[in-house]
């Protein structure tokens, strides 16, 4: 087991939010993000933020986006569609989002629109 899997959201959350922001990028736009692969709305979201939930509970109760399995690419060195834990598969996928995020990607093709 991976200790991020143990580690809170909320720990890692305003990284995501420092990494968009000094790319020019707002929080706003994170969260959309992440409310389209998880489903979250910004009440639940922020009710997760404020319980420390961990990134394995996150994900138990998320409900993905239909379309996640079109994100690809590689996030530290490997591919998000080759990774075969489902829970770290998730969390790549959360971290291949905010990187196309903080790189200026337009939010329609983030989204998968």
């Amino acid at each position: 087991m991976s200790r991020i899997f143990t580690t809170s959201f909320a720990s890692v959350y305003p990284h995501y939010v420092a990494k968009v922001e000094k790319k020019g990028r707002t929080k706003a736009e994170l969260d959309q993000v992440i409310e389209w692969l998880t489903g979250f709305d910004q009440p639940t979201l922020g009710d997760h933020l404020a319980d420390g939930t961990t990134f394995e509970g996150f994900f138990d109760a998320a409900r993905l986006n239909p379309n996640a399995s079109l994100i690809t690419g590689v996030v530290c060195g490997i591919r998000v569609e080759q990774v075969e834990d489902p829970l770290m598969q998730k969390i790549r996928y959360l971290d291949k989002l905010v990187d196309e995020l903080a790189k200026g990607k337009a939010m329609d093709r983030i989204l998968r629109a």
